[in-house]
């Protein structure tokens, strides 16, 4: 993996309170459940701040993601 996006990704999944190590394992355990990709991929056309995306090779993250952490650790407490 890229240096720099590994650092992107683990300052994200600092951000939403959890590890770049333990996300990996949710998404093996998401991806097993449903025997697939556990989310749709898709291309985002423009920026918006409420969606975590990838938009030009770049990731988008919002800067108030903070917030959100409590309704992710509710989603994927039974993990």
């Amino acid at each position: 993996m890229d240096a720099d996006l590994k650092a992107q990704v683990e300052e994200l999944y600092k951000r939403l309170g959890t590890s770049f190590a333990e996300t990996v394992r949710m998404f093996a355990r998401q991806s097993a459940q449903e025997n697939g990709m556990p989310f749709m991929l898709h291309i985002l056309e423009q920026k918006n701040p409420q969606r975590i995306g990838v938009v030009k090779g770049k990731l988008i993250v919002p800067e108030d993601m903070e917030k959100y952490n409590e309704d992710v650790l509710e989603l994927f407490g039974d993990l």
